[in-house]
């Protein structure tokens, strides 16, 4: 017992005599030490450092290649950074590149519409081009660039062609007007109609801006429509700061200036309303001359037989629709329009269809796009014709 307690009750490391014992004894307590002294050292190390592993045993094993996860035959989504910190909506929108859609008036919507970027999406330019935009009291308007750029040509829609390279037998352009009043009813159109169909926006509502870049960010080239004197105003009233066919030339570019400072990106402007307004070559041809003085287009929508406004448009890139789809307000009469546009472009050039965002015109306006390139009909956007014209006129 005097060997055993002397060892349990010695401080590690300490040494202590050896007993007067033969040599293969004394080798066996030499080796002890050294070990004590090892022991010593390794506590030591983790007092000093911490054991990250808190003193439980490990085995390191080599494990071989991962085998790749099995394809899903659905799109998949791109991982989203995680951050320190808690990441809003919009950061996570932006990192993952899915666009949520949220309906008005809910925090927590009960529905909302995922969109997955498709590659096929054509990119527009940025907007606003600061080389491209003049301050005023009224907001950014559009003006010509100093180098001679047009918003008409900056911020259009890329031209495209059918699948193959197949040449169209005909060509027609789409102009669906009064976005941005309903935020739920932008967002359908933007999100049902095909990116080549060209959006018009009204100059009232909330978020202009915002509802106009999401468009953009779609494919869909934009308008802003301008209100103008109808010939029973004001019991149809357009809405404030309506363009009239008796206010003095000034008054008349002073209300256009509010209308253009509500948004940016667009190529050009189309009346709302105005029948009025439009049949008077007196009233109508300043404007027009103060559009194309900012490097913009007109598009009449084709909705008053009496407009002079292609009379008098001077250099102003100017087109008037053919045919207004949803004039009867009916889906059989819809489909009919539908019709007598692509019999208007068969004679060649490209046929305009003005229509609203209403939903049964959206419904069939997205129905009859998808048959369109299996008939060879190419879908353009409506700044094709507006410069289209100039060049036309040009070679004259």
């Amino acid at each position: 017992m005097g060997t055993t307690s002397d060892e349990l009750t010695r401080p590690l490391g300490r040494p202590r005599a050896e007993p007067k014992t033969g040599s293969g004894l004394a080798a066996i307590r030499i080796a002890g030490a050294v070990c004590a002294g090892l022991l010593v050292a390794a506590g030591g190390y983790v007092y000093v450092a911490g054991d990250p592993q808190g003193g439980i045993p490990r085995i390191a094993v080599e494990i071989g290649a991962k085998a790749p996860a099995r394809q899903s035959s659905t799109s998949t989504l791109p991982d989203v950074p995680v951050g320190s910190g808690p990441q809003t909506a919009e950061s996570v929108e932006g990192a993952s590149g899915v666009s949520v859609v949220r309906p008005d008036g809910t925090a927590a919507p009960q529905s909302i519409i995922v969109r997955i970027p498709d590659e096929a999406i054509l990119a527009l330019n940025p907007a606003p081009d600061r080389r491209l935009v003049e301050a005023t009291r009224f907001g950014t308007l559009p003006r010509i660039g100093p180098d001679g750029s047009r918003p008409l040509d900056v911020y259009a829609r890329a031209a495209t062609g059918l699948p193959g390279g197949a040449r169209p037998v005909a060509r027609v352009a789409i102009v669906v007007g009064g976005l941005g009043i309903s935020q739920s009813g932008t967002l359908d159109a933007i999100a049902k109609l095909p990116p080549a169909v060209t959006l018009a926006f009204a100059p009232y509502g909330q978020d202009l801006d915002r509802l106009a870049a999401r468009a953009r960010e779609d494919g869909h080239e934009i308008i802003l429509q301008v209100p103008m004197e109808p010939f029973d105003y004001p019991d149809s009233d357009p809405g404030p700061h309506t363009l009239l066919a008796a206010a003095r030339p000034a008054e008349n570019i002073e209300h256009l200036h509010w209308a253009m400072g509500r948004l940016s990106g667009y190529v050009g402007l189309m009346n709302y309303m105005g029948g009025k307004l439009t049949a008077d070559a007196r009233a109508i041809a300043p404007i027009l001359r103060e559009i194309g003085a900012r490097g913009l287009g007109f598009l009449d929508d084709g909705s008053s037989p009496r407009s002079v406004a292609t009379l008098v448009k001077g250099d102003t890139p100017m087109a008037r629709a053919d045919v207004v789809v949803d004039a009867s307000g009916r889906p059989d009469g819809i489909d009919r329009a539908l019709e007598r546009l692509e019999t208007a472009a068969s004679g060649g050039g490209i046929a305009i269809g003005t229509a609203t965002a209403l939903p049964l015109s959206v419904e069939r306006i997205a129905r009859w796009a998808k048959g369109l390139e299996a008939r060879g009909i190419l879908l353009v956007p409506a700044s094709a014709a507006l410069r289209s014209a100039v060049r036309e006129s040009a070679t004259r």
